[in-house]
């Protein structure tokens, strides 16, 4: 029910999906969104708006789309939850229900920057908590390098540190604690620090900062992208001499632009929970709910929960 295009494009998109990748995909929604399509359902009542106060979305609806997906996972009936809705409220409801793995202190989401060529490089956190300590952002690196290894088969993960300079003085008092955390920590290869200008080319498997400065930098790469392939795309239709060069240009351009397609990204992974939540983008189009669906299913295939389980256990 949550996202821009919702229902007809999330439904359109499930159906495809089930069609696609052979997965069985149930729908969670209001019965009169659920009533054109041949999936299994569960009818609710109750929604949570995108505007609408997470926390108190998630406690006072309890027979919303969210909370029962949600519950769906918890209780074994399905392998994992996708929702293109309220951002809060499906983290909300994500630990709520599912719950934490022990050890974690607080699940951060973690977002794929297309790397072409390449496996993509991974931010975390890119939202889900404003404010962090040094142990948040060590069990991020944790996390992260376990989901690099499950979901994209990096055997082992290089992980970097987003600062303002490479040197391990530069930062705030929160960057260097958790530079000296990283640097003695075992299990995981710190690459050390890398800086915003770093994420594209990734110059690390695993990049890892506070969901405030994770976020801005996240969106900041998304505005920038978007403006210069439609500044490009302009330049390239306004004249005779453009448009001859567009024709030899764009087939090899094409490709680039499908893999900074937020669509084909599907959307991002909440680690550090007992059960698989992807979020996707609230501009999902039915492909991007057929990719948010693939990256569900290739994390529950890969055993990502478990891995996750076993990064953080205490040693």
């Amino acid at each position: 029910m949550g996202g821009d295009r919702a229902p007809d494009e999330i439904v359109a998109g499930a159906e495809a999906a089930a069609a696609e990748l052979g997965v069985a995909v149930l729908l969670v929604g209001l019965e009169e969104a659920l009533r054109q399509t041949a999936l299994p359902t569960l009818a609710v009542t109750e929604v949570i708006a995108m505007d609408e106060d997470p926390a108190a979305g998630v406690r006072r609806k309890k027979d919303s789309s969210l909370v029962r997906a949600a519950e769906l996972v918890r209780d074994g009936k399905a392998s994992a939850m996708v929702s293109a809705g309220n951002t809060g409220a499906t983290m909300a409801s994500a630990l709520l229900r599912m719950g934490r793995l022990p050890g974690v202190i607080r699940p951060a989401i973690a977002t794929p920057i297309p790397n072409p060529g390449t496996h993509p490089t991974i931010l975390l956190d890119a939202g889900a908590n404003a404010e962090c300590t040094p142990a948040m952002l060590v069990q991020f690196a944790q996390m992260g390098a376990a989901y690099a290894r499950a979901r994209y088969q990096v055997d082992d993960p290089s992980v970097a540190l987003l600062s303002i300079g490479e040197e391990k003085s530069k930062g705030t008092p929160l960057v260097k604690e958790t530079h000296e955390a990283l640097t003695e920590l075992h299990g995981i290869r710190f690459a050390g620090n890398v800086e915003g200008r770093d994420l594209l080319p990734g110059t690390a498997d695993v990049v890892v900062t506070d969901g405030f400065t994770g976020n801005v930098a996240l969106k900041t790469l998304e505005g920038a992208l978007r403006f210069f392939m439609d500044a490009l795309l302009g330049v390239l239709g306004r004249d005779d001499a453009t448009k001859k060069a567009a024709e030899v240009l764009l087939p090899h351009l094409a490709p680039l632009a499908t893999e900074f397609d937020p669509d084909n990204t599907g959307g991002a992974m909440l680690l550090g929970l007992d059960g698989v939540c992807v979020i996707s983008h609230g501009s999902s189009s039915a492909r991007a709910i057929v990719s948010a669906v693939r990256v569900a299913h290739d994390c529950v295939a890969g055993g990502l929960v478990e891995a996750l389980a076993k990064a953080v256990a205490p040693t």
